[in-house]
């Protein structure tokens, strides 16, 4: 027998403390007209030391609300899936600290490892264990804690300046409606532009031990690298490819969209797809003005947000779309 499967809560947190355009000017050579023009970006969430947030505990705050929006409790849930490319620890993964932080019994938990994708990849793994009748109640999480190993020199201003703290969750459950649920997912990767956008330092072929040891100033293996035009270019492709790929799957254009939510990687690629789709603003939501890029996070904190200012509705055609560091790329196609 196969199930459909439909999310049946969102839920979010982002850190209190706000870091303005102005902030960071204060601690590199920029300005918010540069910062803007460039992503769109206005500010960020950033933990605070001392707040006690860390990637699993923010994880933990919003699969709280998610939970209650879904009308569960947390020992309705069989399953977890935690996506980040922000571990607390190397290993384990955050999967099994959420399990214990909410007092979950022994149920199986995953770590999905794609970046600015994950979200969505974790999204089509729920989808499948639904369908398949092997669980019921599924807590998909993305989170990220990116601040802590940002390069927040002028050196590190093309890629720090982007990215924000925040988490993201979502309860997937059998759909019991007609025509509700989840119809599709597509993924993709392409590992040949891998180094495009990583983070090649500390790993197992490079610890931080002995990065230490060499004690060089300009060894930035530890800090994000991206090769920023050459990702853009390949993100405002592959976005069109797979939202049309969900789309031409199940038999709609994009004029049937209600309501499209893009990983919020920069503000120009979300403008600029809307624009060649023929897509309104009413037809795309983002706001990576007020939290950056969340990586994993940033598709269900703006699908808790869309949810919360009541711009997707029962019955909304919803399409989730990502691309980011792998290349890896996604999109999901749902009826709410």
């Amino acid at each position: 027998m196969s199930y459909t499967a439909r999310i049946a809560g969102m839920g979010y947190y982002v850190p209190e403390n706000v870091v303005t355009n102005d902030d960071l000017s204060k601690l590199m050579d920029t300005n918010d007209e540069w910062i803007t023009e460039r992503t769109g970006i206005k500010e960020r969430r950033f933990v605070k030391e001392g707040d006690g947030n860390t990637t699993t505990s923010m994880g933990v705050k919003a699969a709280k609300m998610a939970i209650e929006n879904a009308g569960v409790t947390k020992d309705d849930i069989d399953f977890i899936i935690f996506a980040t490319l922000s571990p607390d620890y190397y290993f384990p993964g955050p999967g099994v600290l959420v399990q214990r932080d909410l007092g979950i019994k022994e149920i199986g938990a995953l770590d999905v490892r794609n970046q600015c994708s994950g979200f969505v990849y974790a999204l089509s793994v729920a989808d499948q264990y639904i369908r398949s009748g092997m669980y019921q109640n599924i807590l998909v999480i993305g989170s990220e804690l990116h601040s802590g190993g940002l390069d927040l020199t002028t050196r590190g201003r093309g890629v720090s300046v982007i990215f924000g703290d925040g988490a993201g969750a979502a309860v997937v459950r059998r759909s019991t409606k007609e025509g509700q649920g989840i119809m599709s997912t597509h993924l993709h990767s392409q590992g040949e532009h891998a180094e495009e956008l990583a983070l090649l330092g500390p790993s197992t072929s490079h610890w931080v031990d002995r990065l230490i040891e060499e004690n060089d100033p300009e060894n930035t293996d530890y800090y994000p690298h991206m090769n920023g035009n050459f990702v853009f270019k390949h993100a405002v492709t592959r976005f069109e490819e797979v939202i049309n790929e969900a789309l031409d799957a199940n038999g709609f254009t994009a004029e049937d969209i209600d309501m499209l939510v893009p990983h919020q990687a920069n503000l120009r690629i979300s403008q600029f797809i809307s624009k060649k789709m023929g897509l309104g603003p009413d037809q795309v939501y983002n706001n990576i003005m007020r939290y950056g890029n969340t990586t994993a996070a940033s598709i269900p904190i703006a699908l808790s947000e869309a949810l919360k200012e009541g711009k997707v509705k029962e019955g909304d055609l919803v399409c989730l779309a990502a691309f980011g560091s792998g290349f890896t790329w996604a999109s999901a196609l749902m009826r709410w």
